[in-house]
């Protein structure tokens, strides 16, 4: 009886023993998310599904499943898997064929668990490096969206500050537009008043008679024009009045030196009436003032007109530079619309950089020689959020250094 209690105990340590063995062996070098297949049973079926094996044969330092899973925690696979827990820090994979190597390749010495190395574990330390690092992202980051929702905010005022803007400019376009056609209206009324004045004004010049102008040259009454009555009469006008010399006279007269009614009729008459050159001595015609205010009227007229113009033609050009610059992607908040009215400089060697955004790139050298890049006006590519704040960050930081 003694001998059969003796017999039962000392099965019982050593499936005890075998028991813990396959325990450890079961969890070295595998991942929690992973422990599932690694339950302990009778059998343990490969992870690729290619075989069954018994489960001894696991972690035993013998390549049994064609995906290395039954030796997560020996080299014995090629292409078996270690998985560093390295608690405190990040864990990780590592090749199986560095376990237990002599190199401590997990933070934690977990895959030299049977080798002469003997290495610390350092997964607090790097954690703490990480963690700060981490912090220190955070922080830029925390800062970054900080500043990035100042400019989405900046950015949205401008919006409607710019919006507003367009208003007033469209409104006063409007108005200017009503203008012009007032202006255009009285432009012609007055151009069509002074053609009028101007036709009467001919017609009026033209009933004086050839007869009598002729009787005022024939200062003798005796039906016929001589040389020395055009000399006393006529002038030539020049920059100023010149008396004719009797080579001129007899010029005018057709190279004869009398002339009677029917020859002034077919000669001198139309040059004195077609000809500024030649004209009456002491015969100042007399400015009609109806005249001269309806010619003043259409110059003022023209004049208010092409001020009006020009008015409307600068809020045109407004207008479009304005409706231009709201097309342009500012981000989806406009949190990029302050650079639309920013330039940055950069000293590269000889040369000196000026980005404009939504404008224009330039590079300039020492020798003051000035090279445009291109025209950044594509619209920005969509970002995440840590993207932008990231881009925030750096642009403040290099207005700063620039302020």
């Amino acid at each position: 009886m003694k001998l059969l209690f003796s017999c039962s105990l000392l099965l019982f340590i050593t499936a005890a023993c075998l028991s813990g063995s396959a325990s450890s062996r079961k969890l070295r070098g595998i991942s929690s998310s992973y422990k599932r297949f690694y339950r302990e049973r009778r059998s343990f079926l490969c992870i690729d599904g290619s075989r069954v094996i018994p489960f001894e044969q696991v972690n035993d330092d013998y390549c049994d499943c064609e995906d290395g899973s039954d030796e997560p925690g020996t080299s014995a696979c090629p292409r078996g898997r270690f998985y560093c827990t390295n608690l405190g820090f990040r864990p990780h994979y590592i090749p199986s064929s560095r376990v237990n190597d002599g190199i401590c390749d997990c933070c934690d010495a977990s895959d030299e668990y049977n080798s002469h190395a003997r290495c610390q574990n350092s997964c607090w330390n790097l954690g703490q490096k990480e963690r700060a690092y981490v912090e220190g992202q955070m922080r830029t980051l925390d800062e970054g969206l900080q500043l990035k929702q100042q400019l989405i905010e900046e950015g949205v005022l401008l919006w409607r500050e710019k919006q507003a803007q367009l208003r007033e400019l469209q409104q006063v376009a409007e108005d200017l537009q009503i203008k012009l056609e007032e202006h255009r209206r009285r432009k012609q009324e007055a151009e069509q008043n002074l053609k009028a004045l101007e036709a009467g004004h001919t017609r009026v010049r033209r009933q004086n008679s050839s007869e009598s102008t002729f009787r005022l040259l024939d200062s003798n009454n005796d039906g016929s024009l001589s040389v020395e009555e055009l000399q006393e009469k006529l002038v030539l006008v020049q920059e100023e009045e010149l008396l004719l010399s009797e080579e001129e006279a007899v010029a005018l007269m057709g190279g004869g030196r009398q002339m009677d009614l029917p020859m002034f009729q077919q000669s001198l008459w139309d040059v004195l009436n077609t000809e500024e050159r030649v004209k009456i001595r002491g015969s100042v015609d007399a400015e009609d003032p109806h005249l001269k205010a309806a010619d003043t009227a259409a110059e003022r007229e023209a004049s208010s007109l092409k001020k009006v113009e020009e008015a409307y033609d600068t809020i045109s050009m407004e207008i479009s530079d304005l409706r231009t610059k709201l097309a342009i992607d500012y981000g989806p908040d406009w949190e990029f619309l302050f650079l639309n009215s920013q330039c940055y400089k950069l000293s590269v060697y000889e040369y000196t950089y000026t980005l404009c955004p939504f404008n224009q790139v330039t590079q300039e050298s020492a020798a003051g020689t000035e090279v445009s890049l291109g025209s950044p006006l594509a619209p920005l590519p969509e970002m995440a959020s840590a993207t932008i704040a990231r881009a925030a960050v750096m642009i403040m930081e290099w207005r700063k250094t620039l302020a």
